[in-house]
């Protein structure tokens, strides 16, 4: 398999360092504020890839932090008149439900920083005695990019400026160089979270909670980090530097993937443009498996756009793979398995993994599904797929379902009783005689009971809703 690779800036060969089993860290949430659709991009995307590597064999530890002190915390905390304890605790649970909703299952691990200061003090310990980290009185402990002579190699930049940051900065008119970030902020009043250490009573900057918490687990070095794309420079290029820093080894991260941006109808999302949408308020009109479909259709590392119309196109698609499996599951004729019709499924079953093989790519692996499921249609039609052949389509469809969470198999399972398909048969007389009053009104009987009928080119469906 190869993935492409941010720190070599191409396609790599997948080969982790020891053998079958996977080290995976991805950043997960700062919990002061409700998940957003961007999030659920990246954490779509990961779960997917975690369980597609488990469906090639590979043995995947999938660790992800919840930086649950933080600045942003503190803020909004003394904002609401809460602990910052209390506010990150009920953010978390929050954060946990929405990754439920969302059928994220794959993680193996949440690591909240809070959980791991010793491992943290231990760090900046470490990092000043080797000369890389320095005392700002009254501020905090600082580590100098200068000493570090890698800085940049993951980015390719050397300097952050205000003007270009994209994520979360240190400020302090005494930093020795520009890009310096703190490691461990001193108290400044008596309700700010706090912890004892040997260099001043405080807490742990932003981003060495990642590095600590990844060498508690992983130690100095491992397979794959993953994140989304805003958090490359300053976020990932500090942990490479303090990580090589304390080891004096290289690379921190074999793998480095970075999930494209998310817009919202052509616009970065911000609530003063008013197209922020949170997480669990699309997730009341929206199934889950439609924005897993959405997300996945698209390459990982590419950049998205979500809009209401480029859902109605992902409510057509899946419901077409949940029409197809519904017609393969109905298939109750004995005829004679057909060669041609197993070379099309096994070359289905190759092509689809082909394509997930070379960089994850899931556009060109579901247009290989949705041109057999084409074929397949025509086939079905002539009534020339066996029940064996049906029954091997049906199952290679669960496989697919469960890398990547997509069809609503309660949906295609679901028995249509006898009288859904008289009162369907009558919709459909009162049609032709263009009783359109009485054609609706059945229809609307038989939406009552949980079913919906549409008109195609090959007559009236019936589907659940």
């Amino acid at each position: 398999m190869k993935i492409y690779n941010t720190l070599s800036h191409k396609k790599d060969i997948l080969k982790p360092i020891a053998g079958k089993k996977i080290n995976l860290f991805v950043c997960g949430p700062t919990v002061y504020d409700y998940s957003h659709i961007g999030h659920a991009r990246a954490y779509i995307v990961f779960d997917c890839f975690v369980k597609y590597l488990k469906s090639r064999g590979f043995n995947v530890f999938y660790l992800q932090n919840i930086t649950d002190i933080d600045d942003k915390i503190i803020a909004r905390a003394r904002e609401r008149g809460v602990s910052a304890k209390d506010l990150a605790i009920a953010f978390e649970k929050e954060y946990l439900k929405d990754m439920k909703a969302l059928g994220v299952t794959s993680v193996s691990k949440y690591a909240r920083a809070t959980n791991y200061i010793k491992e943290i003090i231990s760090q900046v310990q470490r990092l000043q005695t080797k000369g890389f980290a320095y005392k700002i009185d009254e501020d905090g402990i600082y580590f100098d990019i200068s000493k570090f002579k890698r800085y940049g190699k993951l980015s390719g930049r050397t300097a952050l400026g205000a003007e270009d940051a994209v994520t979360r900065i240190d400020y302090s008119k005494d930093k020795r160089n520009r890009g310096d970030f703190c490691i461990w902020k001193f108290k400044q009043e008596s309700a700010e979270p706090s912890w004892k250490a040997p260099f001043g009573e405080g807490r742990p900057g932003w981003h060495i909670e990642d590095t600590a918490i990844t060498e508690k687990f992983f130690g100095v070095q491992y397979d794959i980090h993953g994140g989304a794309r805003d958090l490359i420079f300053p976020h990932h290029e500090a942990e490479v530097s303090l990580m090589e820093s304390i080891s004096g080894k290289s690379p921190l991260v074999k793998y480095w993937m970075h999930v494209g941006f998310l817009t919202v109808s052509n616009q970065k999302m911000g609530k003063s443009l008013g197209n922020f949408i949170v997480l669990s308020d699309l997730l009341k009109r929206c199934p889950a498996n439609y924005l897993r479909f959405f997300v996945i259709k698209n390459l990982w590392s590419s950049p998205i756009d979500y809009s209401e119309s480029a859902m109605v196109e992902v409510k057509s698609a899946v419901e077409k793979i949940e029409e197809f499996l519904r017609k393969v599951k109905s298939i109750k004729l004995k005829v004679q398995s057909s060669n041609q019709n197993a070379k099309l499924i096994k070359n289905f079953k190759t092509n689809f993994y082909k394509e997930l093989e070379d960089d994850f790519n899931t556009p060109k692996a579901f247009a290989v599904m949705f041109e057999f499921i084409n074929k397949a249609n025509i086939l079905l039609e002539k009534d020339e797929i066996s029940k064996a052949q049906a029954s091997e389509i049906y199952k290679f469809f669960v496989e697919i379902d469960k890398i990547f969470g997509i069809i609503n198999f309660a949906k295609v399972n679901k028995v249509i009783p006898a009288e859904i398909k008289k009162l369907a048969k009558e919709r459909e007389l009162h049609r032709k005689n263009k009783e359109w009053q009485k054609a609706d009104e059945v229809r609307m009987k038989i939406e009552k009971h949980g079913f919906t009928v549409e008109d195609t080119k090959d007559g009236p469906a019936i589907k659940s809703i």
